[in-house]
């Protein structure tokens, strides 16, 4: 049988959402502005962690954002956009080979993009990284259940330790170790994340859970589609909470490699993952139907005690967090 080509009159029209703007593409203001957008995304989504935070230095803050609204604005498509959501992703892929490939004639013209493109060039930042965190979300439209916990580490592999390469890439570290450690804790925020979303995820028909921990402790995909908690569940949520705060412990080192005001952020990164992990073990590991978050003044606190402890020379991260799951944070 003769294949019928496609012509682009077949191919129903997507088109990327795009933020408000201040100011026009032909303005002189508006590659800041690019950046203003990528800021306000930054602020009005919920996060575990502080973004671009005023413990950064000022000319690095705006790059944060950058990398930020890329990543986030794929997660979006992957998990809530309308339509098809491969189209999208493939557009926001396009607008990504732009920044790299473009020779003045066709730069990016998605504002995250026209930003991150200036940051791609002054920091040096290869394509790598940014291609597996929009691999995650192609994933993501077709893989919904994973069944080893090696499984879902490889997942992790493309939708959160590129994180961790891109935050080093702004400060200019290329050292593979260091990659290598910083993976440890990008899983760890993933981790953290997926077992405080648990009863969200259902919602969009996946579970990260490993099927294989299901069956070791006895718990059916069907409990948890329906969000039946019980004593199984606990034991199973206890667990991969346990898990996930040893890949915190095993990358923390990565904090004597780095210079002063990228060991404070780091810090705040791992405090924000192992409060959302103290958080889910002090409400009995109610993830089903609810999404337990850490509040502003948790964050503040957080801030504040993260803060003093640079201040006075005191590790940053009590080491009793990484110990105990039923510890109270200290300050």
């Amino acid at each position: 049988m003769n294949k019928v080509p496609i012509t682009q009159s077949a191919i129903p029209a997507v088109e990327l959402p795009v933020p408000n703007m201040e100011v026009g593409a032909d303005s002189p203001d508006y590659v800041d502005a690019t950046f203003d957008a990528c800021e306000r995304l930054a602020k009005t989504h919920y996060e575990n962690f502080s973004i671009g935070s005023r413990l950064l230095p000022s000319h690095l803050r705006k790059h944060f954002y950058s990398i930020y609204a890329f990543s986030r604005g794929v997660d979006d498509l992957g998990d809530h956009a309308d339509g098809d959501r491969m189209a999208l992703i493939d557009l926001w892929d396009q607008q990504l080979e732009k920044c790299y490939l473009y020779d003045g004639k066709e730069p990016p013209t998605h504002p995250y993009f026209v930003a991150l493109a200036q940051t791609i060039h002054e920091f040096d930042i290869p394509v790598e990284p940014f291609k597996r965190l929009i691999e995650a979300n192609r994933k993501d439209q077709s893989i919904t259940r994973h069944e080893t916990f090696e499984d879902v580490l490889d997942y992790c592999s493309y939708s959160a330790d590129p994180v961790g390469h891109l935050v080093l890439y702004l400060s200019r570290i290329r050292d593979p170790k260091l990659h290598e450690l910083a993976n440890k804790t990008c899983t760890g925020l993933q981790l953290a994340n997926f077992w405080q979303d648990v009863g969200v995820d259902i919602e969009i028909g996946r579970i990260y859970i490993p099927l294989e921990d299901l069956k070791r402790f006895e718990v059916s995909e069907e409990q948890i589609i329906n969000r039946i908690h019980d004593t199984n569940f606990e034991n199973l949520m206890r667990f991969e909470a346990d898990r996930a705060r040893r890949f915190f412990a095993d990358g923390f080192s990565l904090i004597d490699q780095l210079n002063d005001h990228l060991k404070t952020n780091f810090a705040l990164f791992v405090r924000g993952g192992l409060e959302i992990l103290r958080i889910i073990e002090s409400r009995n590991y109610t993830v089903l139907n609810e999404s337990p978050r850490i509040s502003k003044m948790g964050k503040a606190r957080i801030f504040s005690g993260t803060w003093l402890r640079a201040r006075t020379g005191r590790q940053l991260v009590p080491q009793n967090l990484f110990e105990s799951s039923r510890t109270e944070s200290a300050n």
